[in-house]
């Protein structure tokens, strides 16, 4: 067993245009002075971080690391959740995914597309440079119009829905083996990779690859109904990123999984900050604990309700309250008879004679 790192923090809720949030340094220090020790970098926020530089340049990425460690806080991950999800984009959502990528690909699939396979190879040059073994994505999706089964999907549609989606993610798979770092697909809706089948069947596509992982949300479980704590028993080998994130379902008369198109606040499922909501978190910790996973619990805040950096504040605090220091010894080593091999066969009456 290890002792999860952390606390740290996603920056992509709080990057902004007023400082301190403007700038890297200005952002890490907020997030020190909260008791963050570590900061999860969202790749495609030029206010914070150049995604092309690091890539090309180890002086930049000391100097990324340098700014980090004068602030108190060390650098865990980096993110391109925005960018794989142009990976991989059905053309329903052409127009509302155009915004994630530079204007002069807007309304050009294919070259929005290449683009973001740049970016994700951009990606696994700069966690080599910057000495990171997990990178945080989101696979893209082809079949998510066609998530409930009506009309009647055709025989093979999801299928080859996923065999594409593996085809284009493998090359970005062998770039982050040979950057020594770990592709960690965050299961969420919205994306193909959604729950336990949908990254299974993506899996066996790929391979088994071993750089195929999963970032492990558990709030996006709770919307779905889905029992986030087997969820780690099942993929524990696979889980290397943990984003600590709160949320809640209340069914209705009126509502159920799916929320009835209402806002936010208004659906039966809805994130909350964290503590608020009805995530398990001693039982994730210990599971995790259990396992062996030693890397960094990030606090992902998002809530409709709360104020963002309340919400940072009372994170921080909460997971490390949560992080269990493992134990180097038994519990019950007070009543050890300090017996051998010889002793443990005259227990079992295994004695000379015995065969």
């Amino acid at each position: 067993m290890k002792t999860i790192k952390g606390p740290a923090i996603f920056l992509a809720q709080f990057a902004g245009d007023a400082a301190p949030f403007n700038s890297l340094d200005g952002i890490a220090r907020w997030a020190a002075g909260l008791g963050f020790k570590g900061v999860q970098i969202p790749s495609w926020d030029h206010r914070l971080f150049d995604l092309h530089k690091a890539a090309t340049s180890r002086t930049y990425c000391d100097e990324i690391k340098g700014t980090l460690a004068d602030a108190g806080v060390e650098l865990t991950e980096l993110s391109t959740h925005l960018q794989g999800q142009l990976v991989a984009v059905h053309p329903a959502y052409d127009a509302l995914y155009d915004g994630f990528a530079p204007a002069e690909v807007h309304g050009r699939p294919d070259a929005r597309q290449a683009w973001a396979v740049e970016q994700l190879h951009l990606a696994a040059k700069a966690s080599a440079n910057l000495g990171l073994t997990a990178h945080a994505t989101f696979s893209g999706a082809l079949a998510w119009p066609y998530l409930y089964p009506w009309p009647q999907r055709p025989p093979g549609l999801i299928e080859t829905a996923f065999d594409e989606l593996a085809k284009r993610w493998r090359p970005i798979l062998d770039a982050f083996d040979e950057a020594g770092c770990d592709l960690c697909y965050e299961i969420h809706p919205g994306e193909d990779l959604f729950d336990g089948t949908t990254f299974q069947m993506f899996l066996d596509r790929v391979g088994g690859h071993e750089r195929c992982n999963i970032l492990f949300d558990p709030s996006h479980f709770v919307l779905q109904q889905l029992d986030y704590l087997g969820y780690i028993d099942v993929f524990r080998d696979r889980i290397r990123m943990f984003h600590v994130k709160d949320a809640e379902f209340n069914p209705t008369p009126w509502q159920g999984v799916y929320s009835g198109y209402a806002p936010w606040k208004d659906r039966a499922g809805r994130f909350r900050s964290l503590g608020d909501g009805q995530v398990d978190f001693r039982g994730i910790f210990s599971k995790l604990t259990q396992y062996g996973f030693d890397g960094w619990a990030v606090l992902e805040w998002e809530c409709c309700i709360k104020h963002p950096e309340q919400g940072a504040a009372e994170g921080a605090r909460f997971i490390q309250d949560h992080i269990i220091r493992v134990t180097d010894r038994a519990f019950d080593d007070f009543a050890d008879a300090g017996t051998d091999e010889a002793a443990n066969r005259r227990i079992l009456g295994l004695g000379k004679g015995a065969s």
